[in-house]
């Protein structure tokens, strides 16, 4: 096999040594590596130039991307985290990744000495660890809601502490991390909460109690997704529904406001049903 082809079938990245056992020969190496073709980004690892930086960084330092920054690469919801976290290869490790998290626990699943990339039920145990309660539960439910892992193989591992709570507590329903962290907000309520509640035909993100309805919009709720959900929020009004709808920013940044608006909706008995009594007044249930 030559060298290139290698390389991507191991994502850019790959040991020497494996790269020797495909039948890649020494003289192709050093060819590829006077040319610039390929680098070498520590001794007994060999990366093609246009490689994931990631991946080259990990094999330079020799340390796993793992909790939030392997979450990001699966595609999981997470919180910005301006540095890159990994996992030191085994606990007592010399591990020196310049400006990144390092985590030096021994990982819940045996990982191969070689790997760049943690499997998803370590990173997730980092997470745990690492993160607040909430932003770790949004990372474990992203999982399980893009069915990357089930509830049963998390309940099968032998976490610890909060990773142990999180596998007890999590729901593969919410469709967002925004949603996962709300609902979490919003549990001490003594009203009914039901995530992804069906409404006129459509799914809301939350219906509190009978009437009262909280909308979550990702950074990507532009265009005719957000045309839809504006016409479905008018259907909702006319039929007697009280809709709030509240950004990313809001949600992350500005809690308190959200928490405000909707218990002053709460107060204001914007979640029971309104009925007309007899006399032609209105009055609500409950």
């Amino acid at each position: 096999m030559d060298l290139s082809t290698a390389l991507h079938r191991s994502g850019g990245v790959a040991r020497s040594a494996a790269l020797s056992e495909t039948g890649v020969r020494r003289a192709d190496i050093e060819r590829a590596l006077r040319t610039g073709a390929v680098i070498r980004p520590r001794r007994g690892w060999l990366a093609l130039a246009e490689a994931d930086p990631e991946l080259i960084g990990a094999a330079r330092y020799s340390v796993v991307l793992s909790c939030v920054t392997q979450a990001r690469r699966l595609g999981l919801w997470v919180l910005e985290e301006p540095l890159r976290h990994v996992a030191a290869r085994t606990p007592t490790s010399r591990a020196e990744a310049e400006g990144c998290v390092i985590h030096w626990g021994a990982p819940t699943v045996p990982r191969a000495p070689w790997t760049l990339e943690d499997p998803l039920e370590n990173l997730l145990g980092y997470a745990a660890a690492c993160l607040s309660y909430e932003a770790a539960r949004a990372v474990w439910e992203s999982a399980l809601n893009k069915r990357l892992i089930t509830l049963d193989r998390l309940r099968s591992l032998p976490y610890r502490g909060r990773a142990r709570r999180l596998a007890f507590e999590t729901s593969p329903f919410s469709d967002s991390g925004l949603e996962t962290l709300v609902l979490s907000r919003l549990r001490w309520l003594r009203v009914r909460v039901i995530p992804q509640a069906w409404v006129h035909g459509h799914r809301v993100d939350f219906l509190i109690g009978e009437r009262l309805i909280l909308q979550i919009d990702g950074r990507d709720h532009v265009g005719r997704r957000r045309t839809s959900d504006n016409r479905h929020d008018s259907s909702l009004a006319l039929n007697g529904y009280y809709v709030i709808r509240v950004g990313y920013e809001q949600v992350v940044d500005d809690w308190p406001a959200v928490q405000h608006e909707v218990m002053t909706a709460i107060a204001q008995g914007r979640h029971l049903v309104r009925r007309t009594c007899a006399s032609g007044g209105v009055r609500s249930s409950g």
